[in-house]
């Protein structure tokens, strides 16, 4: 494959001979021919490389010989698939608990070392393979040029972390790249391809992998032919930059002010602290930049969203040992077509397992396989699917009104309708005809995975698959144990959930298993706000302004009352004390008018289908005055006591799940509402809320409110960890 540049001129194969140098546990140098070094990434014991404190500190030493070594250029690269994926973050998330000034002195030390990079005395190039990420890409932007392969990406994350580039991102970018586009890859966070990259300045040409060295060794000696070029390029990265961003500055900033739901400051201050270092020298733009990172990287947010990167990796760990050595799902089986089971078949479809969907009438199937079209015809419109390849997929879903070809499937997900004795009837029967090593799963949100079992003969091969809605978006899979489930059928089942895409939560058996037991106290507070006298229109505002996605009158409205109002029945019999309520809530004056949300277009509010087919809210002051009757008394409310009404009953459910071993530490509990269920992700999830607020200063916010009920009530275990100092996340 030819390599296409920038700057023209062809690539030339080198002589790659290793003459000696240096050889650490992360990089290595060596000799591509006389004159031209070789730095090499190879960080030991670790699948990527990473900036830790070690790495940095073999490449503060390296590039001191390098100053003296008499080369003529330095290319990078990696032993590894991956560049540098950035920043180790479990370490330094321990350097940003460090006081200001040592933080600051941590950050100066560090970009010494790629400044020290930059100005060494011959041009160096960066041979990107795989991603080169965060402080990664810093890296590769201190060298004077980079080469690519066409599957290379390039990014900077950093703030979704709630933190900037802290390595000399912010003042590189604007100075290499095309300065708008840098304002773009800084505040937006997201990655970006090779072409992309390429276009927007980011790196001067790409090239097949098996020449990446040879193009690198071309721009090293395209740059000693062209000295003022390269000079000029050096010149451009130490001076402001000459254009006036002005304008582009206040355009981003704008948008970015005007975005209420984005909670997270990192994005904002990265700009602010651009458009202030463009116009300044290195040295002074670079102390921008680290008073900034220093700022946003000692805050709260920045402690939440790195403690969710931390928990996300933690989550991956626990998959991979929970799901063993368990074979891999060849075929799969949906019971119960719909909008749940096409779904469910979709994904199983997209992931490249065939599914057989099966249900008792041709209108189910046709449901089911519609809506799977559609979703597959949406992967098609956004470019992630050619038509040819999304026919394939539909293909390999296999609508039955029979159990024919079951008995060759590994897994069978049950999706029927929310009744135990319809379940436990579908399951009964599926399993006599199922093969002696398929495992029987239920995809039920709150009965219970034990009583289902009773009606089966091998329940160690069943247990709960919860997928929540739309299945497509929703990332989160809980995997349900039941009193007889056995390690295998888990196994299976999270291995299946994974290959889905999908990131599974095993929990142990109980009503509502986590995510709903935790969620219906909060509805409950819900409607005891209604019952008070709060408008629940004031409720939605005050908890989407708090960072959840929507409030919670207009979620019951996307779960469905009636589905609410089951579901809520299931959760009063399995917990009397805190879920049977006493009085009729706004929910159940709703159900009984047959107003059930966004399915029959109204519930708490009104619903049109726009153009675009998407469904809009809209008050409905006809609704709103049909639920007076619901509340007891009028009362206005404040924005914080919504918000303290709201969650402490979800906080404290989530303390007696985890207290209840319905999951197995504060990660899965956390994590299990923040992907099922939107909890604010900057907020850290609930258990982190509590933290934040303090232990013993949230236990005596909830006795300002004792009075309401035993859902708002502190476990003894609770205020015993208050007591002594305790935390969840030691």
């Amino acid at each position: 494959m030819p390599a296409f540049n920038r700057h023209g001129g062809a690539m030339h194969m080198a002589d790659n001979t290793n003459n000696g140098g240096y050889k650490g546990q992360a990089l290595s140098l060596t000799r591509l021919k006389p004159g031209i070094g070789h730095l090499c990434f190879d960080l030991q014991g670790s699948s990527v490389n990473k900036f830790n404190q070690a790495t940095l500190d073999e490449l503060r030493q390296v590039i001191a010989l390098l100053a003296d070594s008499g080369l003529q250029g330095l290319v990078c690269s990696s032993a590894k698939t991956t560049f540098i994926v950035g920043a180790d973050i479990t370490e330094f998330a321990t350097a940003f608990k460090l006081p200001e000034s040592e933080l600051l002195r941590w950050c100066a030390d560090c970009n010494s070392i790629f400044n020290a990079l930059e100005d060494l005395p011959f041009p160096t190039v960066s041979a990107v393979a795989g991603v080169a990420l965060g402080g990664g890409f810093e890296f590769c932007l201190a060298t004077d040029y980079r080469v690519a392969t066409p599957a290379a990406a390039f990014g900077f994350p950093e703030v979704g972390l709630g933190i900037c580039p802290g390595f000399g991102g912010t003042v590189r970018a604007p100075r290499v790249l095309a300065p708008q586009k840098a304002i773009e890859w800084i505040s937006g966070g997201r990655q970006y391809t090779a072409t992309e990259a390429l276009n927007d300045g980011a790196v001067d040409s790409i090239t097949a992998p098996e020449m990446l060295l040879d193009a690198a060794e071309e721009l090293i000696q395209e740059a000693l032919r062209e000295k003022a070029q390269w000079q000029e390029l050096r010149a451009r990265k130490h001076t402001a930059v000459p254009t006036d961003l002005a304008d582009i500055f206040a355009g981003v900033k704008g948008r970015l002010l005007a975005d209420r739901r984005n909670h997270n400051p990192a994005p904002l201050r990265a700009v602010e602290a651009m458009s202030r270092s463009v116009s300044a020298d290195r040295e002074t733009a670079l102390q921008i930049e680290h008073q900034v990172f220093t700022t946003l990287a000692r805050s709260e947010i920045a402690a939440n969203l790195v403690q969710i990167f931390l928990n996300q990796q933690w989550l991956r760990q626990r998959t991979a040992q929970l799901q063993g050595s368990a074979p891999a799902v060849r075929k799969a089986a949906v019971l119960g077509a719909g909008i749940m089971g096409g779904g469910i078949a979709y994904q199983s479809a997209l992931k490249g397992v065939p599914v057989l969907m099966k249900d008792i009438a041709q209108q189910g199937l046709d449901t089911g396989i519609n809506e799977a079209s559609r979703l597959l015809q949406k992967q098609v419109t956004k470019g992630r699917l050619t038509e040819d390849k999304a026919r394939a997929m539909l293909t390999s879903i296999h609508p039955k009104l029979d159990y024919q070809g079951v008995e060759d499937v590994d897994i069978v997900v049950e999706a029927v309708v929310e009744n135990p004795r319809v379940k436990k009837l579908v399951l009964a029967e599926v399993e006599g005809k199922l093969s002696g090593t398929a495992v029987l799963a239920s995809n039920t949100s709150t009965i219970s995975i034990t009583s289902l079992a009773g009606s089966l003969q091998h329940p160690e091969r069943f247990c709960g698959m919860h997928f929540f809605n739309p299945v497509p978006l929703m990332p989160l899979v809980e995997v349900i144990r039941g009193a007889a489930t056995s390690e295998q059928t888990i196994a299976t089942t999270v291995a299946f959930a994974q290959r889905l895409g999908k990131t599974p939560i095993v929990v142990n058996d109980c009503p509502g298993f986590l995510v709903n037991r935790i969620l219906f106290p909060y509805f409950g507070a819900f409607s005891q706000l209604v019952r008070d006298g709060a408008d629940y229109r004031q409720i939605d505002a005050a908890m989407e302004a708090f960072g959840w996605p929507m409030g919670p009158a207009w979620l019951l409205d996307v779960v469905g009352i009636d589905t609410a109002v089951h579901a809520q029945a299931v959760m009063a019999e399995g917990f009397p004390e805190r879920m049977a309520y006493d009085f009729q809530s706004a929910i159940d004056m709703l159900f009984a008018a047959g107003h059930y949300g966004q399915k029959t277009g109204a519930g708490f509010y009104r619903y049109e289908m726009d153009a675009g087919g998407r469904q809009n809210k809209a008050v409905d002051e006809t609704i709103f005055s049909s639920l007076r009757p619901a509340q007891h008394q009028q009362r206005e409310f404040t924005a914080a006591e919504i918000v303290e009404r709201m969650m402490l009953t979800l906080c404290l459910e989530t303390v007696r799940c985890l207290e209840d071993h319905i999951v197995s530490n504060p990660i899965e509990a956390d994590m299990g509402l923040v992907l099922g269920l939107g909890f604010p992700t900057f907020r850290g999830g609930a258990l982190r809320y509590i933290e934040a607020l303090g232990l013993p200063q949230f236990c005596a916010l909830a006795d300002r409110y004792a009075a309401l009920g035993p859902l708002y009530r502190p476990t003894k275990r609770l205020r015993a960890m208050a007591a002594v100092g305790q935390k969840f996340y030691e």
